[in-house]
Order: C-alpha cells, then structure tokens, then sequence
C-alpha cells in the first residue's frame, strides 16, 4: 500500500496528514515531509494519524526524529487521531509517555496554541 502524506500551514503551525501504511518502505516518504515541515517556521507540529492502518518500528522511529528536531528548536509536537493497533504500538514502548497523543483534532490544537 503507498502512503499519502499532506500539510497544511496556518502561521506558525503546520498539520500534516498521513495515510495508508508507514513502514519500511514509505517511512523514508514521511521522514522527508516531516522534516522539511519541522525546518520550517513551525513552532508547532500536529500530526494527523486517523487513516494510518499500520506502523512499524521505523515509522515510530521517524516521529521520534521529529520530535527531537522540534525540542531542539523549542516547539511542540502532537500526534491525533491513533487507531487501536497503532496506538499500542506507542503503549508497548512506552512512548505514549514520550509523545503528546491526543484522541482528535481539537484536543490537539488546544496543545500547540495553549
């Protein structure tokens, strides 16, 4: 399956939407789209995940550069919208207490504006 990734800017945040399969194969894709949006003039990162049907080690891996590239640069960082499956993938690692995950968009936008 490929990968769609969008993202939308509005002034210092940008949102970037991700659907399909992030693995092996496409994780390069979203690692080069997340990191051009996260060098940009974003101080804040949400991350769309309701279309992600599936996500491997180098996916989580890839939104854990991104998340230290924000810190770096004293931004913030919010993931939405986890299936079940992927959401475990985060609780099994304990990197649910790493990542801001949030259940829906406005849940996540009142993290990065607050």
């Amino acid at each position: 399956m490929s990968l769609e990734i969008s993202t939308v800017q509005k002034g210092s945040m940008a949102l970037v939407e991700i659907c399909g399969e992030v693995d092996l194969y496409t994780s390069p894709q979203l690692r080069a789209e997340v990191l051009k949006v996260a060098a940009g003039k974003n101080a804040s990162l949400m991350v769309n995940l309701e279309q992600v049907t599936y996500m491997d080690s180098s996916g989580v891996a890839t939104l854990i550069e991104a998340l230290q590239y924000i810190k770096r640069r004293d931004g913030r960082m919010v993931l939405f919208g986890l299936k079940a499956e992927v959401k475990e993938i985060f609780e099994l690692t304990r990197l649910d207490k790493v990542f801001n995950i949030r259940p829906n968009f406005e849940t996540a936008i009142k993290c990065v504006t607050a």
